[in-house]
């Protein structure tokens, strides 16, 4: 009996799956005979990484360790990198290699609201029509970007112990820029990195288009009475802007941010938030910190 009844099992299950396959393939058809249209599957939107780019040979590897943490925080997601200049893939070539019709959402890998955030990347998405994109707001400023700071201070040398003293200050270097709400967002990190430090004042400076510069707000802290002073790098990856920059710190200098944990999540946060809001033609972005 054991062999008949494995035979008419089988022969059930058979016929299921063809009554199911024929029910989908009619499920099709509408009544006139024509085919319906089929809807293409849902596909999430590329994140499209967007650096500046660097000559310094240490910039690349250090931007593709960040992104490398992305994915393994959200696994299955189609990370990808543009670079504005000087290194490929150039943000042009990166959004014309993406399938025409296909999403992505450019997240720069930069920490205000200058130019290349309000222009160069609307202009690189107006120039590829055939994607549909959205530009997330920079890095900064925002708590978890704080975070990373912080701990590339402390990687540094900073204590609790430096906290309290009042010899102690900090110069938040960035790499500067024309515009004005590049320069408030930056001065907005500055004063959030002091109240994570306790209150040791953190002055905002930066490596070229806007004043002060680096040397100049050493100089300025020194005349305050805060001769030990650290130097927080505001940068992405090592490259001539964070070098000079850390060239100046009287005391320490604390490494890029590269790679670490909290500005991967950050990445992501941004992207997160890019898609949670209304969706926009291509000439309207949302640029504003959240």
């Amino acid at each position: 009996m054991t062999e008949p009844d494995t035979t008419f099992a089988s022969t059930a299950q058979l016929l299921g799956r063809i009554t199911h396959q024929l029910g989908t393939q009619l499920g099709h058809v509408r009544r006139d005979g024509t085919r319906r249209p089929v809807s293409p599957p849902h596909r999430t939107p590329t994140l499209m990484a967007v650096a500046h780019g660097s000559r310094d040979p240490r910039a690349l590897p250090a931007v593709h360790a960040l992104l490398d943490r992305v994915r393994e925080l959200r696994p299955g997601l189609d990370v990808r990198l543009g670079c504005i200049e000087l290194n490929a893939p150039l943000l042009d070539d990166a959004l014309a290699d993406l399938a025409p019709g296909g999403d992505a959402v450019l997240v720069p890998l930069l920490f205000g609201r200058g130019c290349h955030v309000t222009h160069d990347l609307p202009a690189a998405a107006a120039a590829a029509p055939a994607v549909r994109t959205r530009i997330a707001a920079p890095l900064g400023p925002h708590p978890l970007l704080i975070e990373a700071l912080h701990e590339r201070l402390v990687e540094a040398g900073w204590t609790e112990e430096h906290s309290a003293s009042r010899s102690t200050a900090v110069v938040l270097a960035s790499a500067g820029s024309r515009a004005p709400e590049s320069a408030a967002d930056t001065r907005r990190t500055a004063a959030l990195l002091r109240e994570r430090l306790g209150g040791v004042p953190v002055l905002a400076a930066y490596a070229s288009a806007a004043a002060p510069t680096v040397p100049d707000a050493v100089r300025a802290l020194a005349a305050r009475g805060r001769h030990r002073i650290a130097v927080a790098s505001l940068f992405t990856a090592p490259g001539l802007f964070a070098t000079r920059s850390a060239a100046q710190a009287p005391w320490i200098a604390a490494a890029p941010l590269a790679d670490h944990p909290a500005l991967a999540r950050l990445v992501l946060h941004r992207y997160d938030h890019a898609l949670s809001t209304a969706h926009t033609p291509t000439a309207r972005r949302e640029l504003a910190t959240a």
